[in-house]
């Protein structure tokens, strides 16, 4: 596989925000001063306001007039808002920051050599405190958790969307962030990484490429119990969608009769996550045309 020049490459920087006003005024000036170093090649920085209520907008328009604002009339979700953005991105990379993601100077300057390669399709950056992560099948159910934290690049079960580098065009073949199914957040980043390695494609996770996520989320101002069920529900259909294997999955239909028997409220859950159910099988109709790389093979990578 041929080989691709790293002087070609160029990033345009994503922050999705919603009713991020103090974050952005804190954390935004060091994303400008990332982008005023060269060698992090870095082309625009584009916020995406997902109709926030607060001063957001007004502050972005007043104190960051570089900055190209991009917003939303309504709250569309994490995966719509990451979507528009890369859609009218210019750069060959995007690089997903959360607004509450602080970049060192030189963030992005370790990543560009794993873009070398064709088949990379997003490396992860390096949030302090964790490693590369790691992914397993266990009672029914993916799982992941972090790997080692140390200074070697390392094959990664995922990419995360609020800190890592995606490469456009892979971007666009796989279809982006799947807004049907999984709105408003959690598991869009996941479901899309996953999707990437069925088909083949590497992640990467890069340890000198770091960032301090300092988890001051919008998720963190709702209620806990919604926020709760929704990752939840995400996750079963996460699974639904992409768990092709046969024995996999029926492994997972008997993990969740008995999550059901022993934490009968699981139901709830369950039954969310049914209603979605005709866009799951037309979604899992594509993942089983389109693997290439079996589900049992991922989880023996990691």
């Amino acid at each position: 596989m041929s080989n691709i020049v790293v002087s070609q490459l160029s990033v345009s920087v994503i922050i999705p925000n919603f009713n991020g006003e103090k974050l952005l005024a804190k954390n935004l000036p060091k994303v400008i001063e990332a982008k005023d170093n060269k060698k992090n090649k870095i082309t625009e920085i584009i916020v995406v306001d997902d109709g926030s209520s607060d001063g957001s907008v007004n502050l972005i328009k007043s104190d960051f007039p570089t900055v190209k604002l991009i917003k939303h009339k309504i709250n569309r979700g994490f995966s719509a808002a990451v979507n528009i953005g890369v859609k009218v991105s210019k750069s060959n990379l995007v690089c997903l920051i959360n607004n509450d993601v602080v970049p060192e100077k030189d963030f992005l300057v370790s990543t560009f050599k794993h873009f070398k390669k064709k088949d990379i399709f997003a490396v992860s950056l390096h949030e302090k405190g964790y490693g590369w992560a790691k992914g397993i099948f266990e009672n029914g159910y993916i799982a992941h958790f972090p790997g080692k934290e140390d200074d070697k690049a390392h094959l990664t079960f995922w990419v995360n969307g609020g800190s890592g580098v995606f490469r456009k065009s892979l971007w666009k073949k796989l279809g982006g962030m799947d807004e049907i199914l999984l709105s408003p957040f959690y598991w869009e980043d996941l479901d899309l990484c996953y999707r990437a390695l069925k088909r083949g494609y590497k992640l990467y996770w890069e340890p000198k490429a770091c960032v301090v996520h300092k988890h001051e989320t919008t998720i963190g101002k709702l209620p806990k119990s919604k926020v709760l069920r929704i990752r939840e529900r995400n996750h079963l259909l996460f699974i639904w969608k992409n768990l092709t294997s046969p024995n996999l999955f029926r492994k997972h239909v008997g993990g969740l009769l008995k999550r059901l028997a022993k934490h009968p409220g699981y139901l709830r859950i369950v039954i969310a996550a049914l209603l979605k159910l005709p866009k799951v099988k037309r979604a899992r109709k594509k993942e089983k045309k389109e693997t290439k790389v079996s589900d049992e093979a991922i989880f023996a990578s990691f």
